[in-house]
């Protein structure tokens, strides 16, 4: 049976990759398979259905991604949120060698690319994900600085704190008493 694996963007939570199965299961584009940034859908679909369902994405806020340098991206952005989310308590990451190893493409090409399309750097866009997953769990408040930043990676509360502030232009300790104000959804950062 074919598959083909089609790009949505601004797909980046759980509550994203339930809705874009509703969609596929609504206009009955049979699929085997729904993850960040990515549907694998089986068979051949016709080019009415595929506008149908891109109307609906479009509908929700995402789009399906068609050339080849987007796709591009949206690979290099669901690997960072990816890794960020996921990566072990304390993991350092490298962030050349996750996309070269997982895309298979040349790392100054890709940074490039990035820099051109999204107007920051990969690097940029790295830190700003992992401030996001900070000001998440400093409003969840079940761990202090300190834990937070041994899990994202940091070298220190100092460095996390430095960092924090240089982003978002408050301190840890007045984003925790603020709260969730000024948290951004994963596809508006």
């Amino acid at each position: 049976m074919d598959k083909t694996l089609l790009h949505i963007k601004n797909m980046v939570c759980d509550r994203c990759i339930k809705s874009v199965e509703h969609i596929f299961c609504e206009s009955e584009i049979r699929h085997e398979k729904v993850r960040l940034g990515e549907v694998t859908v089986l068979g051949p679909v016709s080019g009415e259905k595929l506008k149908q369902v891109e109307i609906a994405l479009v509908k929700e806020g995402f789009e399906l991604v068609t050339d080849k340098k987007s796709k591009q991206i949206l690979q290099i952005k669901k690997l960072i949120i990816e890794s960020v989310r996921n990566s072990a308590v304390g993991e350092k990451i490298n962030l050349s060698s996750l996309i070269t190893n997982n895309l298979n493409l040349d790392y100054p090409y890709l940074s490039r690319l990035f820099s051109e399309v999204e107007g920051k750097t990969i690097e940029q866009f790295y830190i700003q994900q992992k401030v996001e997953r900070v000001k998440e769990l400093v409003v969840y408040d079940e761990l202090n600085f300190s834990e937070i930043a041994f899990n994202l990676g940091y070298s220190s509360v100092a460095h996390l704190s430095a960092q924090f502030k240089k982003i978002t232009g408050l301190t840890l300790s007045h984003f925790k008493s603020i709260g969730n104000s000024k948290r951004k959804t994963l596809d508006s950062v």
